[in-house]
């Protein structure tokens, strides 16, 4: 077995890798960048070695510094964990004549199915399902305008080098495969250091579901069951789970058996993942094969017990595998959250910052893979995820509802997140009943996202956790409240929405009547605890509270409820109160993120129409173009390609 394994990754992959190579005994060498010094997975690990600054670019991508890493340390082998060099095929070339070990699949696997092209004509060869497109190389945007026509709009323009979304776009008219092209050729080159750009047919209602398969240096090769990853923003997946309510025994088998046959015909060893496009009358059409450990391997483990990472290592130092095909069984059912570093309310751009707070759910059916901790900062430099939340239940029902909890039990402060958003989406009745596609998202939250609505039922329940922190706060500063004969109160949502309540203090609660109906609230809360865990006429609610003047501020199922708790008299005082009008800047195009400039297309003096590109920014490796909101002139450009702007400031200004 290998002595010491070198994690040419970051964050909450290295420290994932870490965890199963330690508990097999097996020394764990970290590397960094400037911007990771201090970082959880360095911490973790039993070495660590400095590799260069913060861009990725300049040191987790450089090969020569990963192999003199392992030199300096003694490491015997490698796992690249995914992203960065995890399917780069010089990588792996370069640890095999350094005579180091890749705890990854073979140079032939690597090369056939980590292009996507290749990948797609080897695929076809091998009689295996493949959605129809161009596989041969796109020369510019003129020529994918042509073959966008020539397959047919909806088309997806993808990056022959890509994974994780980068470099992905769907075109419906000409304008936007040209866009598009441009857009994708770019991030690609950006993100893989590969800006060759393919097309294919984009399948309407389709689900993304995935195949892991598991395969030794014998000849052995099994397939763990299908994972659903349709839940997704941009090509990014937000929400996976396994198995998927799709799916059933017979379509199983026969996507594993077809995972398995493409993996033999490139000789591959390790755990992969075979990709597939299904469509809603369950025909199925490979999508691309991950010669890697995926994001969201998690659920497979929680559904399988299976350690894939484990797997791997021992797969790479020649073992058989332990298990045949009549041994893997699916029990229960897991679900992932990818928690990202983004506002929701603001377009899903992404954000930076120190957290100020983080504090992680537990519990038996909770599993959190993170590389951050209270104080760590989130950078421009990486991808936005910072945590995945898994959660398992014997039902699909049981582990949506322990990822509910989970989520509102998740205490993130000093950036921006998306739990409100996973949450929310996790609450809906369209994802509770298992219809979804790659469009839910957009289908859903066609105007983005702006909390969750909660019905009627949920709503008096908080206001009544509302009027229970509010008691408390004044028993605690003394305040005379009348709190046992029952006194009224009016709770406020600014002054869109008002309800008139009665609270009588009880034992260990609150009994408080809205409209005729009795809530009973009971708690152990008090003044000072950041979460508030009740019983509501017998559910168990968990809701995040703050305080500011005076507001209770509730978080809870991803709604967001600013209640103002005041007596009848004083409500009535306050709408007497102006209300402050928010300044007008319709004249400024903004830097919605922390990025760079990538590039400015218009100049001083040009008039611009609604809807027109501006400017590029690039934050976390994506790129976001920024448009028009109205016509108008520029007065100004305050902002040039290669400038790094913080979030708010001004790119341009209109006349």
């Amino acid at each position: 077995m290998f002595k010491k394994i070198l994690i040419a990754n970051r964050g909450e992959i290295a420290c994932r890798v870490i965890r199963s190579a330690q508990a097999m005994g097996i020394k764990t060498v970290a590397v960094y960048s400037d911007a990771d010094d201090g970082a959880v997975h360095v911490r973790r690990a039993d070495e660590a070695v400095h590799i260069g600054p913060s861009p990725a670019a300049e040191s987790y991508l450089i090969i020569d510094k990963i192999i003199d890493a392992c030199k300096q340390t003694g490491a015997d082998a490698v796992h690249p964990g995914y992203g960065f060099l995890s399917e780069n095929q010089a990588f792996a070339n370069a640890l095999d004549a350094a005579g180091i070990a890749f705890i990854g699949p073979g140079q032939k696997a690597i090369a056939s199915m980590g292009d996507k092209i290749a990948s797609k004509k080897l695929a076809l060869d091998a009689g295996v399902n493949t959605v129809p497109g161009h596989m041969d190389l796109i020369e510019d945007a003129e020529h994918a305008v042509k073959i966008s026509g020539e397959i047919g709009y909806p088309v997806m323009i993808k990056a022959s080098a890509g994974g994780g979304g980068k470099g992905m776009r769907v075109a419906h008219n000409d304008d936007e495969a040209r866009e598009g092209f441009q857009s994708a050729k770019s991030e690609a080159m950006s993100s893989f250091g590969d800006d060759r750009i393919f097309i294919e047919k984009f399948v309407v209602d389709p689900r993304h579901i995935e195949i892991q398969v598991l395969a030794d240096k014998h000849g052995n090769c099994i397939y763990l069951g299908e994972r659903e990853c349709s839940i997704q923003r941009r090509h990014q997946k937000v929400i996976e789970e396994a198995p998927s309510s799709f799916v059933d025994e017979e379509l199983r088998k026969a996507m594993g058996e077809q995972a398995v046959a493409l993996a033999k015909v490139v000789d591959y060893h390790s755990a992969g993942t075979v990709e597939f496009i299904v469509s809603s009358d369950r025909s199925f059409y490979f999508l691309e094969m991950n010669t890697r450990l995926q994001v969201e391997h998690p659920v497979t483990e929680m559904i399988t017990g299976v350690d894939l990472v484990e797997q791997m290592i021992r797969i790479a130092n020649g073992e058989k595998l332990s298990l045949s095909q009549e041994d893997v069984t699916l029990t229960g059912w897991a679900i992932e959250s990818r928690l990202y570093a983004e506002d929701p309310y603001r377009g899903f751009l992404p954000s930076i910052g120190r957290l100020s707070r983080y504090q992680m759910p537990t519990g038996k059916n909770v599993r959190v893979d993170t590389g951050v901790t209270e104080g760590s900062e989130i950078t421009m430099f990486y991808d936005p995820m910072i945590a995945k939340l898994v959660t398992y239940g014997n039902t699909r029902d049981e582990a949506i509802d322990e990822m509910g909890r989970a989520l509102d039990a998740y205490e993130v402060k000093g950036i921006a997140h998306n739990i409100n958003f996973l949450n929310a989406v996790c609450a809906h009745p369209r994802f509770r009943s298992g219809n979804i596609t790659t469009g839910f998202i957009a289908e859903e939250y066609p105007d983005g996202f702006g909390g969750a609505e909660l019905d009627e039922d949920a709503y008096q329940k908080l206001v009544a956790v509302a009027v229970l922190v509010e008691l408390r706060h004044c028993a605690r500063s003394k305040k005379n409240v009348a709190r046992k004969a029952g006194a009224d109160w009016i709770v406020s949502e600014g002054r869109e929405k008002s309800t008139a309540v009665r609270a009588s203090d009880v034992k260990g609660g609150i009994d408080v009547e809205i409209d005729g109906r009795t809530i009973a609230v009971r708690s152990k809360w008090m003044p000072g605890k950041r979460l508030v865990k009740s019983e509501v006429n017998g559910q168990k609610i968990i809701a995040q509270l703050s305080l500011s003047n005076g507001n209770v501020c509730l978080t809870h199922a991803g709604a967001i409820l600013d209640f103002t708790v005041q007596r009848p008299e004083v409500a009535k005082l306050a709408e007497l109160m102006p209300v402050k009008v928010a300044p007008d800047m319709s004249k400024y195009l903004l830097c919605p993120m922390p990025g760079m400039i990538v590039a400015v297309h218009v100049e001083e003096g040009e008039e611009v129409k609604a809807g027109q590109a501006l400017a590029v920014v690039e934050a976390m490796k994506m790129e976001n173009i920024l448009r028009a909101e109205q016509d108008g002139v520029v007065g100004a450009v305050n902002a040039k390609a290669g400038d790094t702007l913080a979030v708010d400031e001004i790119i341009l200004e209109f006349e």
